[in-house]
């Protein structure tokens, strides 16, 4: 995987510009989005030509009463009796989109769970440390980054914990 120059940090978003700067590297893979196809994560995971196991996608939940990041494989569900409690909660719900917005900074469908506008408590599936790379939202709407789970547990303070099911 290659580190962004320079010139490319001025011109990513703040996905890249972060991992950029923490001198993590990553890959950024590009798609055309087909604002038809019913689901942002298995289109990209189709479009990049990689399983959708090592494609994460990221919600945002309310557990008791504070948004919460969620990083679970595309090809399950998000768990969020398994997420409120690894979260140190009782319970979960899925956030109002336009509030997840408007607190990472990012649309609904190209939330990263990095380089948010304000840093959420974050939740990584453990299946994602059954890889060598995974890729998660990149900031935008036909953009992934793809770097080890090691490093995006790091960069986002994530716990482990098995919050996702098939």
């Amino acid at each position: 995987m290659a580190k962004k120059s320079k010139k490319q940090q001025s011109n990513g978003t703040p996905a890249t510009v972060a991992l950029t700067a923490a001198g993590v590297p990553f890959t950024v893979h590009s798609y055309d989005h087909d604002p038809s196809h019913p689901s942002y994560g298995e289109e990209a995971a189709e479009a990049m030509g990689v399983s959708p196991d090592r494609v994460f996608k990221t919600l945002v939940a309310d557990v008791d009463g504070a948004l919460t990041v969620a990083v679970v494989p595309v090809a399950g569900q998000l768990d969020l009796k398994a997420l409120a409690s690894a979260a140190g909660g009782k319970r979960a719900s899925m956030a109002d989109p336009a509030l997840a917005e408007r607190t990472t900074g990012y649309v609904r469908g190209g939330i990263s769970p990095l380089g948010q506008r304000k840093k959420l408590p974050t939740v990584l599936d453990e299946s994602a440390t059954r890889h060598e790379t995974i890729c998660v939202s990149a900031g935008r709407r036909g953009l992934e980054v793809e770097l080890t789970p090691a490093d995006l547990a790091i960069l986002t303070s994530a716990v482990l914990a098995p919050i996702g099911r098939g």
